[in-house]
């Protein structure tokens, strides 16, 4: 393979981030928030803090028409709002996600784990199939009952 060749071919292949690194694109930023859940939220311009507290990532989305909202503990988050997504780790080992536009900076730290979620998620899937078998078959030995001893 010739050198031009190869230098053509890196330009086709997609970034990789793992952990820590800078992400443009919009669709990939949408992608990492959306199941963000609970977080801590630290909002700055020109390194100072202008607000901080915590909230539930409501929505994702980007569409240059419509706002970013932080209030009453939700965040509606619009990647078109910012020029990047910072991904990092802090020094105690925590994940956070830095929206970047110009010198402003809206830092979500998440406070739930994707993978004590999934497990959840997956076990109240399973309570929920064991509820739904136990109402059938209650519901089907009422009928049975029913037709045992028809009401005059």
């Amino acid at each position: 393979m010739s050198s031009s060749s190869y230098s053509q071919l890196s330009f086709m292949v997609a970034p990789c981030v793992v952990d820590q690194g800078i992400v443009y694109q919009k669709q990939d930023m949408q992608r990492l928030l959306q199941d963000l859940g609970q977080v801590c939220y630290f909002h700055s311009q020109e390194g100072e803090t202008l607000s901080e507290g915590q909230g539930l990532v409501r929505e994702v989305f980007a569409d240059e028409r419509r706002s970013t909202m932080v209030a009453h503990h939700s965040l509606y988050l619009n990647v078109c709002s910012f020029d990047y997504l910072e991904l990092g780790v802090s020094p105690e080992g925590d994940a956070f996600f830095d929206l970047v536009q110009d010198s402003r900076r809206l830092r979500l730290v998440p406070l739930t784990n994707p993978l004590l979620q999934a497990t959840a998620h997956a076990l109240d899937t399973a309570t929920l199939e064991v509820m739904m078998a136990e109402v059938l078959s209650a519901n089907l030995d009422a009928q049975l009952d029913d037709d045992d001893h028809p009401a005059y």
